[in-house]
């Protein structure tokens, strides 16, 4: 892409600010939902693999970043030009060992180099960068992996799996003793462990969970599609006849 199409498309955004009422409205606040939605719609063209659709809404996520930095550059908060060379000068300074003459060996050594560096750059905790707004398990997933690059880790899955296992147990004495309270912090405690133990497997559980909600979607949907087929609701069928298209749904994906 030339200097010149990037320079055209930023002079789109800021006509669009001039004279459109709806665009001339907008601040911050007012599309930041809209950013995470578009954040979300490149993760679901990345799923479906749909490298057409994902060129799209990589579109529409460029499109959110200018505005943002258009709205700054009129507030007098930072310019676009600020942007580029921010993410430029932190490129160059976590990557030592492309720009400098830090020498790895593996993709591990370079992200515990990231987390030292990130630390030297006046952080006060490995753990800050992760923000909140992240679905619950992708965050602790994060976190996790924070800990990780410093040492703050199992050493052994075996024992990771044993931790599950002890969670579990917990969250059934405290369903037990019927403290609703604890027994949230509980069950919390077992998902959180379990993240944990598909970070030793590899997995990604926000990926992970995702992939099988759209697989219940799918199946339950074939199930509501055989119940229709007989003139009848959902509401209308009963477990077993669920559940018998459940397990025919299942020989079809």
């Amino acid at each position: 892409m030339t200097d010149e199409k990037f320079a055209e498309f930023v002079k789109i955004v800021h006509r669009l600010r001039k004279e459109c009422p709806w665009d001339m409205e907008q601040t911050h606040d007012s599309i930041k939902e809209a950013t995470l939605e578009e954040t979300y719609e490149v993760l679901e063209a990345i799923d479906n693999k749909d490298y057409e659709e994902l060129k799209i809404e990589l579109g529409d996520l460029l499109l959110h970043v200018v505005f943002h930095s258009v709205i700054a550059e009129e507030n007098k908060t930072f310019s676009l030009e600020e942007v580029i060379d921010s993410i430029q000068r932190k490129l160059i300074r976590r990557h030592p060992h492309v720009f400098g003459q830090t020498e790895v060996e593996n993709s591990k050594e370079v992200t515990k180099n990231w987390e030292q560096i990130k630390l030297s750059e006046g952080r006060e905790s490995v753990l800050e960068g992760v923000p909140k707004q992240l679905p619950s398990l992708q965050r602790a997933h994060r976190l996790q992996e924070k800990a990780s690059k410093v040492g703050f880790d199992w050493q052994e899955k075996a024992d990771v799996w044993k931790k599950v296992l002890e969670e579990i147990e917990e969250m059934h004495e405290s369903e037990k003793a019927g403290n609703k309270d604890d027994l949230e912090k509980e069950v919390g405690d077992v998902f959180f462990s379990m993240v944990n133990y598909a970070r030793f497997l590899g997995i990604n559980p926000e990926n992970a969970l995702r992939r099988t909600n759209e697989k219940f979607i799918s199946r339950f949907d074939y199930v509501q599609k055989k119940v229709k087929e007989t003139g009848r609701l959902i509401s209308d069928s009963n477990l077993e006849e669920m559940d018998k298209y459940w397990e025919e749904s299942k020989k079809l994906s």
